[in-house]
């Protein structure tokens, strides 16, 4: 058969993807989202996203996908109420897979998917996203007919904690970045350049650290105002960035964070940016990209991404970003929690120079694309809904 008939084919068995998730707000599982409805639209499927909605889905629906708004991720006893409503939606719009993303979204998918009859329920797929808590409540991110895990440590963490998951069951895809748009070749607009520092003088022709991702306590950020501390103290012209949202949940938590800045001293030499839609940019005119989230990571987006600009990162060796620092960048390499190791690494990278960047980044986005679609399209050959196939 042509490449052309073969692709008249696929389209002509279009499927109807649903992905859900608490919200599309930003980060790392809703920036994936977007990437397989692009895949799924471009192989000529339908690409449905169940969420509360965010600054995200005039994006995806710009990229042919479609919103549906409930808020599914809301932790409130009122929202078992939306489980007849994707029951209904799943049985009227005909869907063919439904790909469960995160916890509670994914326990209102389930029991509306439990509740269908057994020959019209969609095909189940799930993706392990972190290694959560073991437990009942975790244990749905397992129940699909496939498991998606983003990394080996995930891998392992779902063998390790639940041992009746069939292994032919989980399949590894790498989280993946687009290499057209990350790559060691890449300055930003000299016009961003100047406007970013005019915005940000006290950044300017200082020693940049960044730490990308959202104001919470699992990210770190008390870590590194305790290593800006050190590296001042040792005569490092260092600032740091902050690169992040901060929900409405995690007030308390950012007030103790710009508490601890003022207590240190530090107003001047730390900065808190926000969301951003220029991240790329950032990370290309900083010396040095932190990673020092207190708990394993599945997988560092931006450590891959910051890698691929050829920017060095600095990160706690532990879940994915240990394992991708290893394979790519071992120098960054420092255990968790260990604050001087970390000032003392960052002092000599700052006095001898940083080590280069220099091998290829072999997480791509096209490979994490291709391989999800692919394993979409090859359920669609398994037995509908086949709980002993599945371990239910």
């Amino acid at each position: 058969m042509r490449e052309d008939e073969q692709g008249a084919e696929r389209v002509a068995r279009r499927l109807t993807v649903v992905q859900m998730l608490p919200a599309l707000d930003g980060g790392g599982v809703e920036r994936g989202t977007l990437e397989i409805a692009e895949a799924l639209v471009a192989a000529g499927h339908r690409a449905v996203v169940i969420s509360e909605g965010g600054r995200l889905v005039e994006e995806l629906e710009a990229l042919g996908g479609e919103h549906v708004t409930l808020p599914v991720g809301r932790k409130a006893l009122s929202t078992l109420r939306y489980i007849p409503i994707v029951r209904r939606l799943l049985r009227d719009e005909g869907v063919d897979i439904l790909h469960l993303r995160s916890r509670l979204p994914a326990w209102i998918g389930y029991l509306a998917w439990k509740g269908l009859p057994n020959e019209s329920r969609p095909h189940l797929v799930t993706t392990v996203h972190g290694a959560y808590s073991p437990g009942w409540y975790s244990a749905v991110m397992t129940k699909g007919e496939r498991v998606i895990a983003v990394s080996d440590s995930i891998v392992e963490y779902i063998r390790s904690n639940y041992p009746t998951v069939d292994p032919d069951r989980i399949v590894r895809i790498y989280r993946g970045i687009d290499p057209e748009h990350y790559h060691p070749d890449f300055r930003p607009d000299p016009a961003w350049v100047e406007r970013f520092f005019t915005e940000n003088p006290q950044a300017r022709d200082r020693w940049l650290l960044i730490l990308p991702g959202r104001i919470t306590q699992i990210k770190g950020q008390m870590d590194l105002i305790e290593i800006v501390a050190g590296l001042k103290a040792r005569g490092v012209p260092v600032h740091a960035l902050l690169v992040g949202g901060v929900h409405p949940r995690r007030q308390e938590y950012w007030q103790r964070v710009q508490a601890a800045v003022a207590e240190k001293g530090l107003s001047d030499d730390i900065t808190w940016l926000g969301p951003r839609h220029d991240l790329r940019e950032i990370m290309a005119i900083s010396d040095v990209v932190l990673s020092l989230t207190q708990k394993p990571e599945s997988f560092g987006r931006t450590v891959t991404e910051a890698l691929a600009l050829g920017r060095p990162v600095l990160g706690y060796d532990h879940g994915g970003v240990g394992e991708q620092l290893a394979r790519i960048y071992p120098e960054g390499r420092v255990p968790v929690g260990d604050l001087s190791l970390a000032i003392g690494r960052l002092e000599k990278w700052y006095r001898a120079g940083v080590p280069s960047v220099n091998v290829d980044v072999p997480f791509t986005l096209a490979a994490m694309q291709s391989e999800t679609v692919a394993l979409y399209e090859s359920v669609i050959g398994m037995s509908r809904g086949n709980d002993e196939a599945i371990g239910r």
